[in-house]
């Protein structure tokens, strides 16, 4: 038995009755005490004989236990409120069930109603149905919460002015719709991935899982869509490096310092497998298809191919030329080139990306491969004080506090 494995068992006979007392008293309830404190002995299995114990294994379950009960009753208050205010929105009930036979994919299809902008239907389907609050969402589309709240407001106010019924689609509009069910999927997925706000595990693996069990169901529907397949199998090589992310302290591990050994092979396999199949089919490949290629070039052998993926960025960049792709551009042009010619390509987008925390890591990072340790510095204070992400906020810290002394 590991040290680790001797402390995890310790662990179960030491602290579990006073976790679960502690949650109960808190919350109130004992089923959702007993719940949260089964799964964060849960992810103490899979991290701690990969990661080692934490200096202090009680509080470390503790911790976790009390995020996963807050993040369990966040989410059961407020589906059922969602759904509803989906209902009084379009004020009508619902069709028969048509060609989509899950309770939340469907609804997710009837909100993303092509008579509202796209902006507007991604967002009032992340407020009504996917579980985002508006801070969330206002930080997925890089606007402030009042600027978001206020676009909400207006696309629920159109729906109520045209009269938009809420009606289930047919197979025949489902085309018509899957560009803005993806986009909600993606960000739903991503809030997920890396959390936005600081009250929650700095990876929302309710969210991520839900993700990728719609875009399962919707690949099921859709088969030959091709943005359906990249969509899934951007999410599965992605998820598949998600033991990896967080260290065992709480800290953010970037790509390069992963171990690899503790990536999924059976996701990297099954995603590799979706991508190798829309590249066979000889149609060009769209944004969600392009992210996967990229994802699947991380996940292929021992170390990142930087030429690749900077190519596929230059294809990408053609079908979506926003700040950020073009940003995790210069990030690849830096991997590639050196930290120079990627630090001039981040100096251009920064009119666009003065409110986004990743602009500034990035910067950060080519900063210090530069030896501008002044300057480095400074953008990892920007990036901090944009940051709200504890894992991040910790990978940032330790990269600030490690640089050479002025």
């Amino acid at each position: 038995m590991t040290d680790a494995q001797d402390a995890l068992t310790r662990a179960h006979r030491d602290e579990w009755a006073r976790v679960v007392a502690t949650l109960a008293k808190r919350f109130g309830n004992l089923d959702t005490a007993e719940e949260a404190a089964a799964e964060a002995f849960a992810t103490a299995a899979e991290r701690w004989p990969a990661e080692g114990a934490p200096p202090n294994p009680g509080g470390w379950l503790t911790t976790t236990a009390t995020r996963k009960a807050i993040d369990r009753l966040r989410r059961e208050s407020s589906r059922d409120e969602r759904h509803r205010e989906a209902q009084l929105v379009y004020d009508a009930e619902p069709e028969p069930l048509g060609a989509i036979d899950d309770d939340r994919l469907r609804l997710i299809f009837i909100c993303c109603h092509p008579a509202l902008a796209m902006d507007a239907r991604v967002a009032l389907t992340l407020r009504m149905v996917g579980g985002l609050s508006v801070p969330e969402i206002a930080r997925a589309f890089l606007v402030q919460d009042t600027t978001m709240g206020a676009r909400i407001t207006r696309a629920k106010a159109k729906i109520t002015a045209a009269r938009v019924p809420y009606r289930v689609p047919g197979a025949e509009d489902l085309p018509g719709r899957v560009a803005g069910v993806l986009a909600v999927l993606f960000l739903i997925y991503n809030e997920g991935y890396l959390a936005s706000g600081s009250d929650s595990e700095p990876v929302r693996e309710e969210l991520t899982g839900e993700a990728i069990r719609l875009a399962r169901l919707l690949h099921h529907l859709l088969p030959d869509d091709g943005e359906v397949t990249g969509m899934l199998a951007l999410m599965l090589l992605t998820d598949a490096r998600r033991s990896a992310r967080v260290s065992s302290a709480g800290e953010l591990v970037p790509l390069a310092e992963q171990d690899r050994g503790q990536w999924d092979a059976e996701l990297i396999a099954e995603g590799h497998t979706l991508v190798r199949e829309r590249l066979a089919s000889g149609v060009p490949p769209g944004r969600y298809q392009l992210l996967a290629a990229i994802n699947a070039v991380h996940t292929d052998g021992d170390a990142t191919d930087w030429a690749q993926v900077v190519a596929l960025y230059d294809h990408l960049v053609r079908l979506d030329g926003s700040p950020i792709v073009r940003l995790n551009r210069a990030v690849a042009v830096g991997e590639r080139d050196g930290p120079a010619p990627g630090l001039a390509l981040m100096d251009w987008l920064a009119p666009a990306l003065q409110g986004y925390h990743a602009y500034h890591a990035a910067r950060a990072q080519l900063l210090r491969r530069l030896g501008r340790a002044a300057d480095a510095r400074e953008a990892y204070t920007a990036a901090i004080a944009l940051t709200q992400n504890t894992a991040e906020l910790a990978f940032l810290t330790r990269q600030s506090e490690s640089l050479p002394a002025e």
